[in-house]
């Protein structure tokens, strides 16, 4: 498997790099000196006419044949290349689409926390106003606490003075009953 596979990259190689020579400024030259050569070797009387045009006919042929083979295998290359790209796009596109959405479930959950932070708000204010209250009738109940201790204490002390005063008058009581004893 290795072998042929090796193989395979070393003629792919060899292919590219004839495809690419073929298509350079060198490749001209050397098809144009060849070409001339060719016509110039019957004006010369090296070679027939007749064998050379055979021979060129038979080498532009090869070449061509194999040229469009090379070709096929640049084209076949280039179509993988781009099934490639192409399913790279798709997942690159279905990605993005993902994103869209993780996006917008963050935009609702973002729209859901600003409300519950409204809402929070509104909880706060709430609270706000009812430890006002709170306070307020604490006030309100201390000022009537106080009123009732202060009540309270000038009740006990005029309690006191009369408690002192049925003191007073239990006590000479006591000393009249004395006395009627006595006589």
């Amino acid at each position: 498997m290795k072998k042929d596979s090796e193989k395979i990259e070393v003629l792919e190689k060899i292919a590219n790099g004839i495809t690419w020579w073929i298509g350079s400024i060198p490749s001209l030259i050397v098809h144009t000196l060849f070409f001339t050569i060719s016509f110039l070797l019957p004006l010369l009387h090296i070679v027939e006419f007749d064998k050379m045009l055979l021979i060129l006919t038979t080498v532009v042929s090869l070449e061509a044949i194999y040229l469009a083979i090379f070709i096929q295998m640049s084209v076949n290359k280039s179509h993988e290349k781009i099934e490639d790209i192409q399913e790279d796009i798709e997942e690159i596109s279905e990605d993005i689409e993902d994103i869209q959405e993780d996006i917008e479930e963050i935009s609702e959950d973002i729209e859901e926390i600003s409300e519950d932070i409204e809402e929070i708000n509104e909880d706060i204010e709430d609270i706000q106003e009812d430890i006002e209250e709170i306070n307020e009738e604490e006030e309100e109940e201390e000022r009537s606490e106080r009123a009732k201790n202060v009540m309270l204490k000038s009740n006990v002390s005029s309690n006191k003075n009369e408690i002192k005063a049925l003191k007073d008058i239990i006590a000479q009581l006591k000393d009249e009953i004395d006395q009627l004893k006595k006589e």
